[in-house]
Formats: structure tokens, sequence, C-alpha cells
């Protein structure tokens, strides 16, 4: 019998896996693909690599520093601008309205001075609390149905903390008069590896751990503590430490209690259509990604995979990944072909490149995006937890806790389930 199985070679089930051979626990761990890194893990297509989505590390944390600081790194100041049907504002719009038309910003100063008085039910309500009705009807309420696929009505405020600015009266009547603004994102510089992607950044643990690809989990019996694989292989443990998404792993469970599949089945995440393409000549974008408003433009985001490292791409091209967002409550209906042609005309309408310049464009589909934080969720998610504690089941990463954890978090929170285990 192993001491700890780890279901997922994600960066919380290398790092579980890594600390625990540290600590000298045998541990076993499982990835059903054929390479480890998870959403941290990227592909090559015709010389130009693109992560699984946007990927840049910002953490603080020593244990995580030490690990990622192994691999050589570009710094980039944290620069992001947003597009708003043919106008370019830096990031955070609120902060930064210069470019707009006089009679816009007069409309959207005087909403946010005689921004509302209420009590903060959801997401909306905290949205027009914060920035007044009329800038949260113009940016973040229609990009919150871009990027979270629901009204923003839908949304608890759990999941913000310091990801969304808090406006300040003197910080946005000085952004709508210059545009000489100070950067005010949540961190002001950003690392990647400069050799082989955001992955590289996980490499040196991957290097020192056996892990067992290809093996994907069919079924998991806590009662007899073994995990079936649908390679025939079946695993006995002591310890189960798993990055399944939470919906997922309810289904694995032998004689789950209705209960439990329950509480799983009413979890809701976002899936990501990832649109990455080559283009002919130097990068035009400046900033490391960006924010699209435009409706017609079916991305909520965009970033530069060539402007995070030149290794990522051909001398002489650069590249953009776009981000489309679905879910169950607003699936994806457009074909391949209509979401890689709406980037090309978002390209072009952004003057980025015009068509001609487009040397290759892939499409590929990440199921689990994000954890959507719909009212009821932390209900239903704490129904599983408490499940799984009960039968030493310990959850981890971003789909595992079901929490919205940046890669440094995930790490946090692979290495402190070894750290309960021992």
């Amino acid at each position: 019998m192993t001491d700890v199985v780890i279901l997922g070679a994600g960066i919380a089930g290398i790092t579980a896996a890594y600390f625990a051979h540290k600590n000298g626990l045998r541990a076993t761990i499982f990835e059903r693909e054929n390479r480890a890194g998870g959403l941290l893990d990227n592909f090559t297509i015709e010389g130009f690599r693109f992560d699984n989505a946007v990927h840049l590390s910002f953490a603080s944390e020593r244990e995580v520093r030490e690990i990622f600081d192994q691999t050589p790194y570009i710094t980039h100041p944290a620069d992001s601008r947003c597009f708003d049907n043919g106008i370019w504002l830096k990031h955070p719009v609120q902060n930064n309205l210069f470019n707009l038309p006089v009679e816009t910003r007069v409309k959207l100063l005087k909403g946010f001075i005689d921004r509302p008085e209420i009590q903060v039910k959801n997401y909306e309500d905290w949205l027009v609390h914060q920035y007044g009705k009329e800038i949260a009807e113009k940016y973040p309420l229609p990009y919150t149905e871009k990027y979270w696929t629901i009204p923003a009505a839908q949304l608890n405020t759990s999941w913000i903390g310091n990801r969304m600015r808090r406006a300040e009266l003197t910080e946005v009547l000085h952004g709508a008069i210059t545009s000489e603004t100070p950067n005010t994102y949540y961190v002001k510089e950003m690392r990647y590896p400069k050799l082989g992607g955001y992955r590289a950044f996980v490499e040196p643990m991957i290097s020192k751990l056996k892990i067992e690809l290809g093996h994907k989990v069919v079924a998991i019996d806590l009662e007899n503590r073994k995990v079936f694989f649908d390679t025939g292989a079946c695993k006995a443990f002591t310890h189960l430490v798993s990055s399944l998404p939470l919906p997922v792993l309810t289904e694995l469970i032998v004689d789950a209690p209705d209960f439990l599949k329950h509480a799983g089945n009413e979890l809701l995440w976002t899936s990501i259509d990832l649109i990455s393409i080559g283009i002919r000549g130097k990068n035009k974008i400046k900033d490391l990604w960006a924010y699209i408003y435009d409706n017609d433009i079916m991305a909520a985001r965009f970033h530069s995979p060539s402007l995070k490292s030149p290794d990522n791409c051909p001398d002489g091209f650069s590249s953009i990944q776009f981000e489309i967002y679905s879910s169950r409550l607003k699936p994806q209906r457009h074909s391949t072909q209509e979401l890689v042609e709406n980037c090309k005309y978002g390209l072009k309408k952004m003057h980025i490149c015009d068509p001609e310049d487009i040397c290759l464009m892939h499409h590929k589909k990440i199921e689990f995006g994000n954890v959507v934080f719909n009212h009821g969720m932390e209900e239903h998610r704490e129904v599983i937890r408490s499940y799984l504690k009960t039968k030493n089941v310990i959850p981890i990463g971003r789909f595992g806790e079901w929490d919205y954890l940046w890669s440094n978090q995930a790490f946090m929170s692979g290495k402190k389930a070894i750290d309960s285990i021992t």
C-alpha cells in the first residue's frame, strides 16, 4: 500500500508529490494526460509555443520562490490595457478615462460621484456601489457576462479580494484629465521563464518525480482505500490527495450518497476556447494582456506569448492568444471556424494585424477554466469538503479546493496537504 496517492499532475499535485517525497513518504502521482503540468502546461504548433491561457507569476511566498527562482526568468511591468469600441484605455478603466470623449467622461464621473449607498447583496450591487451605475453599466457589468458567463447579480462577492481595484475619487478624477496615471495593479511586476513557457517554473519539481502518466481515474473506493484506472491498474492508499475537479470527483466515488452527487452537480465552472495565433512581424502590442469590452468580439481577453518571452515564437514573428469563455449556463454554440473568424475580425478591429499577416490559427478547448462563485456555491462546496474530510481525502488546487487560486496559491495548497499528513 502507498502512503499517499495523488490524483492530477497540475501544479498542486506536483507540489504535493514533491514535498511528500521530500518528507520521506511513499507517494505516487497519477495523471490522465501524457504530460505533467495541467493548466500550467503548454503546446507547440509550427514553432510557436502557447500556454494553456495566460500565466504570469507574482508569487511572494518563500516556498514558491525557492522553486520558481531556479528557472531563469524575465521580469515585466504589470501593464495591461482595455479595448472599448475603437479606444484603448489603460487598466483599470475607471482610473483611466482620459481617452474617452468629454461628454462620456463627464457622464461617467457624475455617476461615480453620485454612486449610491446600498446594501451589497451581490456582485452587481458591489460594482454599482464602488463605481456608480454609469461606469458599472459601461464596463464591468457587460464584461462579467463575457468572462464569468452569467450576470453579475448571480455572483457573490467572496472571490473579489484584491482582484478588483476599489475606486478612489482622486484617482478617478486624475485619470479623467490626463493620460499620465500610475499603475495601480495589485502587483508591480510579473515574472515569466526565459525558456520553456510557464511550465518551466515547475520543471525543477517535475524532474525529481516519477509520474504515472496516461492514467485516468474511473472509480474511487473510499471504504477499501483503492483507486481504479482506465489502464486496468488499481492502487491502494493510506492517504488520498486529489486535485480532480469536485464535480468529477463526486461522480467517481463508489456508492457516493445522493446528497454528495447533488452538491457536485450544482457547482458551476467556465470552459475556455483558446484561439492561438501566429503573426508575421514583430509585436505591435506593448502590453502583456488586454481586456476586450466589445460585444461583437467574442473573446473576453487576450495575451501575447511572444511578448512574455521571445522564446515562444520563431524570430521575426509574434503571437496572440484569445480566450473565449462558456459554461453550461452559457454553452459554446459556435463552431471552431466561427470562433477563428471572429478572432480574425477582432485582430483587424483592434489594429493588431491584417488578415494577410496571420500565418497560424489554432483552436484548443480547456474544459475547466475557472470556478464560478454563483450564489449558493460555498454551501455546496462545503457539503463536499465535509464529506471528504470524514473519508480522509484531501482536496487540493483550484478545482480540488474549488476556489479562485493563482498558481502560487495552488502550489501552497499542495504543500499544505502534505504538511497536514506529516
